[in-house]
């Protein structure tokens, strides 16, 4: 009997994989009333089991090739010039701000008590980083149909200590950019694009995520793909590119990969602060950092979801229109949402506001729906400054933030992700039917 090589096993272990996953989906099918309809999951094959596993067999635990990888795939399909891999959206957005304040980037950089334009309504992850790097936040409103800030709020926000504008793609509808990228660059301000929501939606033609200085991506599992926990941040920024690697690992000077010994050319070279000349650079700290670092498993995964991203957003997009479709006969008690001029979002969700005057309330619609196992979710926190953790934190408000209040009391959304379809739909919009008649 022939020895059997390391190859072969791995290709046998492969194989199986695939079984495994074939033999778990056997016999799956939509039952309307008994299968759930959620808003939002994970979308995957045996590809993306057999690339974990196979990473899981190299054990290579931390960043390693994979990563790289990931990294250089998604710059790619953004058009930037690099991507850095960490290992969460919300950590994503603590890097891109925090870079900001880096002392790497000289006048430029932000101080304590500057400010940060954002939005009221959305998701707080947005907002604690400014909090957490001791800047203000200053709020404006959002608006149903597009559950974005308008630009003249934006503008009318502008006060001589602020510095960046930080806003979400809410829901995946871009924000309208050309409009935003005139008021930041009218008054020399920063612009950081929250794209957790927005991988693969485009304005004019070009990528969320490629209009500001940084933008920041999340992978977990209810965004445009997943790598179970994960995020990204994207630049082409050569100085906030070295500062972003820093930051994520620890503060490190160094930008040797882990593992890697000496592959910057002067580890036991240079002078650094007050340190003895010739200070191992491994251990040489520029920043106030973090280990924000995410897995080669996790990015093997990353690697094959992102093959699928174009079919995924294709799926979101169509999802969005049945939706779109069958809700127009009930625009009298529900405003519909409304893509950003000139936009194609890849929509992370359905929107829907209950109009004033219904006869009914969100929580009476959202209650029923979840009884028959349609999931929805609210847009996120609603109004930040009235949930507990903002109530006494330091910030300006500019104008008033009627829309976040509307959107915090009569917004909610249900799912276009790749695994529902006309079945799903279908049984949700029966769903409402029968709540409406009920209500008359």
């Amino acid at each position: 009997m022939r020895d059997v090589t390391r190859t072969e096993i791995r290709e046998e272990i492969g194989d199986l994989v695939a079984e495994l996953f074939a033999a778990g989906r056997a016999g799956e099918r939509f039952v309307p009333g008994e299968t759930p309809v959620h808003y939002a999951g994970r979308v995957f094959d045996e590809r993306e089991i057999q690339a974990a596993v196979a990473a899981c067999l190299d054990f290579w635990l931390t960043e390693g090739a994979h990563a790289q990888r990931f990294q250089q795939d998604l710059a790619e399909k953004l058009g930037v010039r690099e991507t850095v891999l960490v290992n969460s959206g919300s950590s994503a957005n603590l890097l891109a701000v925090t870079a900001l304040t880096s002392p790497l980037l000289k006048d430029r950089c932000l101080k304590p008590g500057d400010e940060i334009i954002t939005a009221a309504a959305g998701f707080p992850t947005t907002v604690n980083p400014i909090l957490q790097n001791g800047l203000v936040p200053v709020f404006i409103d959002s608006f149903p149909p597009t559950y974005n800030p308008r630009a003249e709020d934006i503008a009318a926000a502008v006060g001589p200590r602020t510095r960046a504008v930080f806003l979400a793609h809410t829901l995946g509808n871009p924000i309208d950019a050309d409009a935003v990228l005139e008021i930041v660059r009218r008054h020399d301000l920063f612009l950081i694009e929250d794209c957790c929501d927005a991988l693969g939606s485009t304005y004019r033609g070009r990528q969320a995520g490629t209009f500001g200085i940084l933008s920041t991506f999340s992978f977990y599992a209810a965004h445009h793909i997943t790598l179970g926990e994960g995020g990204a941040v994207a630049s082409s920024d050569p100085v906030l590119l070295r500062i972003l690697r820093s930051l994520k690992d620890w503060g490190r000077d160094c930008h040797c990969g882990p593992g890697q010994n000496n592959a910057c050319g002067r580890r036991f070279t240079g002078r650094h602060g007050n340190l003895p000349e010739g200070y191992d650079h491994k251990y040489v700290y520029s920043h106030l950092g973090y280990n924000l670092k995410a897995t080669d498993i996790q990015a093997a995964i990353g690697v094959e979801q992102l093959k699928k991203l174009d079919r995924f957003c294709a799926a979101r997009r169509e999802n969005y229109r049945s939706w779109m479709e069958r809700f127009r006969p009930l625009e009298d008690r529900f405003i519909l949402p409304e893509a950003t001029p000139g936009s194609d979002p890849a929509w992370f969700a359905f929107p829907l506001t209950v109009r004033e005057g219904t006869g009914f309330t969100r929580r009476q619609v959202t209650d029923f729906l979840n009884e028959k196992l349609v999931e929805t979710r609210n847009l996120f926190g609603g109004n930040l400054l009235r949930q507990p953790a903002y109530l006494d934190v330091r910030h300006r408000v500019a104008g008033e933030l009627d829309g976040a209040d509307r959107i915090m009391n009569d917004s909610f959304f249900i799912g276009t992700y790749p695994g529902i379809g006309e079945a799903q739909i279908d049984y949700t919009m029966d769903v409402f039917r029968r709540f409406l008649e009920r209500e008359g």
